[in-house]
């Protein structure tokens, strides 16, 4: 692996979506010239890591020369103009097949365009690709029967996570600058964090979920922008989200306001926690937070550790899985019976979990119910929480269990310090911060209260430019 600067200098297959629609709006590079170098970069790379599903080099290509056009007519142009970008292969893309990670959807072609690839469209940007995911997006790492695993660009025994892991993968490795990816546990934040990008999971009904697979679960998953930089991951937040009059938790307006508890003038208030909340966590994870927070107070936030004890030693994955497998395998049982023999075993562990009577269902909607209020209680008292995204680095393939800090925990440990915010709809950010002994990434996780997205998106950016990792790239 070879660092290079996060500048014009570096290939264009890695410079910013940002820069990237920058120079082309200036004339200093055409829209073709960026998406041939990313078509040649996906030639050399792709099967390193198995990333890409179904690639559109050829319609990129000629929308590419569409986009010079209109730049060399004076016409108006969006904020992504002629800049191509990827799609998790859980978002419908129409004409092009969505196969959903199964051999069961391997032949389906969507006929109309999720919300968030037409607004991306729009935009100008150019789709480029799908990207792998676990069949169903129903996994923490990113396999399937029809495309295979996916591998981490850092270190090809680890993975990339999931379930957008695929779409992390290829934005990391310079295949795509910036993407759409979706999560309910980790699929968003945890990629991000095993891949060292960046990735915003908004407050849920931010971003229409209008064209995602599976339906059911609607409300707790959420789209969201992938991208290298917090940066890029603003612009496309800024694109995608606001109500799209389909989806009926995508109600909100692009300028919905969050309320605050700060009183005007006031520092931003950070609380902090590592272990104590989420543990156990990487010694090394937990460095790289401290590390966050003394950076956030010498640009002036207020800064402290924190306990919130209603973590401690409480279990809100079981009732939260159980509710989500509790939707998710009735729903599956119409696309999957009399075809169990064509599913992967993440599709055969999804249909085979076991289901809660009504009573049991109620308890667990009731549970997770007081984990919103408790962070509604947290809100009050301070705007940020800094935490980490995954407890531990990127992991090898098709684990059961995995040592962090020297003890033994369940694979969905994982999810430990992702999933309580799909519990709850609160915004949450992945954000890179360094590498490890193993130079493997290792991101911090920012969460606001519901609405308040501009904040740790403005924090999330300061704390990338003054990181370690601001500008390292996996793979020459």
């Amino acid at each position: 692996m070879k660092d290079q600067s996060n500048s014009n200098n570096d290939p264009i297959y890695y410079q910013e979506a940002t820069t990237l629609a920058k120079l082309i709006r200036n004339k200093e590079i055409s829209s073709v010239e960026v998406v041939q170098a990313h078509l040649d970069r996906i030639a050399e790379i792709n099967p390193r890591i198995n990333g890409v599903v179904t690639l559109m080099g050829e319609q990129a290509l000629k929308s590419a020369a569409l986009a010079d056009k209109a730049v060399s007519s004076g016409e108006e142009l969006g904020p992504l103009h002629g800049v191509p970008f990827s799609i998790k292969d859980a978002i419908d893309t129409a004409g092009v097949p969505t196969k959903r990670g199964s051999k069961i959807f391997e032949d389906f072609i969507p006929e109309k365009d999720a919300t968030v690839v037409t607004r991306m469209k729009n935009a100008g940007a150019i789709p480029l690709m799908k990207t792998n995911i676990p069949e169903f997006s129903a996994h923490w790492e990113s396999d399937n029967l029809v495309t295979g695993r996916s591998l981490n660009p850092w270190n090809p025994d680890r993975t990339p996570g999931g379930s957008s892991g695929g779409e992390s993968a290829v934005i990391a490795a310079g295949l795509s600058p910036i993407g759409l990816g979706s999560d309910v546990a980790i699929s968003l934040r945890g990629p991000a964090a095993f891949t060292g990008i960046s990735a915003l999971k908004a407050t849920h009904g931010r971003v229409p979920y209008t064209g995602h697979f599976p339906q059911a679960l609607s409300r707790f998953w959420h789209i969201g922008p992938m991208a290298r930089t917090v940066r890029d991951v603003a612009l496309g937040y800024s694109i995608i989200n606001g109500a799209d009059g389909i989806d009926g938790y995508g109600i909100f307006a692009k300028d919905a306001a969050p309320a605050t508890f700060r009183i005007p003038g006031q520092k931003i208030r950070v609380g902090w926690v590592s272990d104590t909340a989420f543990g156990p966590v990487d010694p090394e994870i937990t460095t790289a937070i401290k590390a966050t927070a003394k950076l956030l107070a010498d640009v002036g936030c207020d800064v402290a550790e924190v306990r919130l004890p209603f973590m401690e030693n409480t279990d809100w994955l079981t009732p939260y899985f159980n509710l989500v497998y509790g939707e998710l395998v009735p729903y599956m049982q119409q696309y999957t019976r009399g075809r169990e023999s064509e599913l992967h075993f993440i599709g055969k562990a999804t249909m085979d979990y076991p289901l809660l009577n009504a009573a049991e269902y109620v308890k667990a909607e009731a549970t997770i119910e007081k984990l919103r209020m408790h962070f509604a209680g947290y809100f009050q008292e301070y705007d940020v929480l800094l935490c980490p995204v995954n407890p531990m680095t990127a992991t090898g393939h098709g684990l059961n269990e995995y040592i962090v800090d020297g003890k033994t925990v369940s694979a969905y440990h994982v999810m430990t310090a992702t999933a309580p915010f799909n519990m709850t709809g609160l915004p949450a950010l992945s954000v890179p911060v360094r590498l490890s002994s193993e130079t493997l990434p290792i991101n911090i996780q920012l969460v606001s209260r519901w609405f308040d997205e501009a904040t740790i998106l403005a924090l999330g950016e300061k704390i990338q430019t003054g990181s370690e990792a601001y500008g390292k790239h996996p793979i020459n």
